[in-house]
């Protein structure tokens, strides 16, 4: 048993000291007691562990997360179950690594848990467990450059060129909204105001949650003849909410058909790249596409107004042979 200085004394007058940690040998003990007097630490903080300093930023610090990045970081902890019962203050770098090494997964998931790794680390240093971050020196295979692209005005064309075609209006909705195809899908009825000329939903993040979104006049027909098919979403197939597994059947055939090679996630590509080519102002592209803002002026002081939205997303137009075409706005 090795000790460190007297911190008080007992009824008796005895004195008491702090037990810092256990040797097998007298010499063990004493280079762990020049170490501790090297290098003080919280007795009581030394000896937690990975797990038990896990368990504690749940409780802490993981409420003040959305929920999707809660349910990330938990996912990437399964990866660490070799440290569990290890002193958080003795992990090292390198075990950390194996960690992201050893985990056998994708970049994504590499990253996840070199972020929670990050996030331990930062409360471990708020708590005085540890004096550096290891975290810091942690790395991740690269994230490979995108495939995605934006649909050409070529593709655009074609696609309103087969317009009556089954469901290709819901590809011109998704590239004249910016939804993902899982928000297109959950939209109801209730979600769409044609008075007003918006629709309302959204997911995945706190800017991306209950966001509005004008209908733009090239697909205001579309919308509206999917109303009037009644039904609480306003996409259904036999009478109910159609599927995403369902609706990439019909994404398919429709790609297929028309020599197409597009994701449905490409739509939301080319809406924010068809903003940003009509010079739309960016705040009112973030609103749309559920982005947060990285520029702190715009996120916090610059509050548009739905009928700006309306204006930045009507800079949107239809190009044939590089004049703009309006005749399918009223057909």
């Amino acid at each position: 048993m090795v000790r460190s200085g007297v911190y008080g004394y007992d009824d008796r007058g005895h004195p008491r000291f702090d037990i810092i940690g256990y040797t097998a040998t007298r010499e063990e003990g004493n280079i762990m007691l020049a170490e501790y007097n090297r290098d003080p630490w919280d007795v009581d903080k030394a000896k937690i562990t990975l797990q038990g300093l896990f368990d504690l930023w749940k409780e802490k610090k993981a409420p003040k997360l959305g929920r999707s990045n809660q349910a990330c970081l938990c996912s990437a902890f399964k990866h660490c179950s070799k440290l569990l019962n290890i002193p958080y203050k003795k992990i090292r770098s390198y075990q950390m690594q194996e960690t992201i090494d050893g985990c056998g997964k994708s970049y994504a998931t590499q990253g996840a848990i070199k972020n929670l790794w990050g996030h331990l680390d930062r409360f471990a240093l708020e708590l005085d467990i540890i004096t550096r971050c290891y975290s810091d020196l942690l790395t991740t295979d690269p994230i490979p450059e995108t495939s995605r692209n934006r649909f050409s005005d070529d593709e655009i064309n074609c696609l309103w060129n087969h317009q009556n075609e089954p469901w290709v209006d819901s590809v011109l909705i998704l590239i004249y909204s910016g939804w993902r195809i899982s928000e297109l899908l959950n939209l109801k009825t209730a979600d769409i105001d044609l008075q007003l000329g918006t629709m309302t939903g959204g997911t995945k993040t706190k800017a991306g949650k209950g966001r509005i979104v004008p209908i733009h006049s090239l697909i205001r027909l579309f919308v509206e003849r999917r109303m009037d098919e009644g039904g609480e979403y306003l996409f259904n197939y036999n009478g109910k909410k159609c599927s995403e597994t369902k609706y990439r059947k019909f994404w398919k055939n429709i790609m297929d058909s028309l020599g197409i090679e597009k994701s449905p996630h490409e739509c939301r590509h080319t809406f924010e790249s068809l903003l940003d080519s009509a010079k739309a102002n960016r705040k009112c592209i973030d609103l749309m596409m559920g982005h947060k803002s990285k520029d702190t002026g715009n996120r916090i002081y610059n509050h548009k107004t739905l009928d700006e939205l309306k204006e930045a997303i009507e800079l949107i137009t239809r190009t044939i042979d590089g004049t703009v075409n309006t005749e399918l706005i009223t057909k």
